[in-house]
Protein backbone atom coordinates (compact mmCIF):
# COMPACT_ATOMS: atom_id res chain seq x y z
CA UNK A 1 0.00 0.00 0.00
CA UNK A 2 1.03 3.44 -0.80
CA UNK A 3 0.13 6.74 1.04
CA UNK A 4 -1.73 9.07 -1.05
CA UNK A 5 -0.62 12.75 0.24
CA UNK A 6 -4.41 15.10 -0.23
CA UNK A 7 -1.81 17.49 -1.95
CA UNK A 8 -0.76 15.50 -4.46
CA UNK A 9 -4.51 15.22 -5.74
CA UNK A 10 -7.02 17.54 -7.13
CA UNK A 11 -9.84 18.52 -4.67
CA UNK A 12 -11.53 16.78 -7.04
CA UNK A 13 -10.49 13.34 -6.86
CA UNK A 14 -10.09 13.94 -3.20
CA UNK A 15 -13.68 14.66 -2.75
CA UNK A 16 -14.90 12.25 -4.44
CA UNK A 17 -13.03 9.50 -2.36
CA UNK A 18 -14.58 11.33 0.15
CA UNK A 19 -17.93 10.79 -1.28
CA UNK A 20 -17.39 7.12 -1.99
CA UNK A 21 -16.30 6.71 1.59
CA UNK A 22 -19.25 8.27 3.21
CA UNK A 23 -21.70 6.62 0.94
CA UNK A 24 -20.14 3.09 1.96
CA UNK A 25 -19.88 3.27 5.89
CA UNK A 26 -22.52 3.00 7.97
CA UNK A 27 -21.96 5.34 11.04
CA UNK A 28 -23.54 5.58 13.93
CA UNK A 29 -23.97 9.73 14.71
CA UNK A 30 -26.90 9.50 17.66
CA UNK A 31 -29.43 10.96 18.16
CA UNK A 32 -28.64 14.03 16.16
CA UNK A 33 -28.44 13.13 12.31
CA UNK A 34 -26.06 14.74 9.75
CA UNK A 35 -26.84 15.48 6.40
CA UNK A 36 -24.11 13.96 3.41
CA UNK A 37 -22.36 17.46 3.08
CA UNK A 38 -21.86 17.52 6.40
CA UNK A 39 -20.30 13.84 6.82
CA UNK A 40 -18.33 14.56 3.98
CA UNK A 41 -17.31 17.68 5.66
CA UNK A 42 -16.10 15.99 8.97
CA UNK A 43 -14.10 13.50 6.96
CA UNK A 44 -12.28 16.02 5.30
CA UNK A 45 -11.69 18.27 7.80
CA UNK A 46 -9.67 14.35 10.12
CA UNK A 47 -8.10 14.51 6.42
CA UNK A 48 -6.79 17.52 6.95
CA UNK A 49 -5.84 17.37 10.65
CA UNK A 50 -4.05 14.48 9.41
CA UNK A 51 -6.51 12.13 11.61
CA UNK A 52 -7.47 9.85 8.38
CA UNK A 53 -5.05 8.91 6.13
CA UNK A 54 -5.38 7.79 2.57
CA UNK A 55 -3.79 4.61 1.06
CA UNK A 56 -3.65 3.71 -2.38
CA UNK A 57 -3.83 -0.18 -2.94
CA UNK A 58 -2.18 -1.28 -5.89
CA UNK A 59 -3.84 -4.69 -6.21
CA UNK A 60 -7.04 -3.51 -6.10
CA UNK A 61 -6.42 -0.16 -7.64
CA UNK A 62 -8.47 1.39 -4.61
CA UNK A 63 -8.28 4.07 -2.15
CA UNK A 64 -8.84 3.40 1.60
CA UNK A 65 -9.03 6.47 4.32
CA UNK A 66 -7.13 4.75 7.41
CA UNK A 67 -7.34 6.43 11.16
CA UNK A 68 -4.15 7.71 11.60
CA UNK A 69 -1.95 6.03 14.36
CA UNK A 70 0.42 8.85 14.43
Amino acid sequence: MLQVLPKDISIEALEGIIQAYVLREGTDYGLQGHTFAEKCLQVMDQISRGEVKLWYDEGTQSVELVLSRD
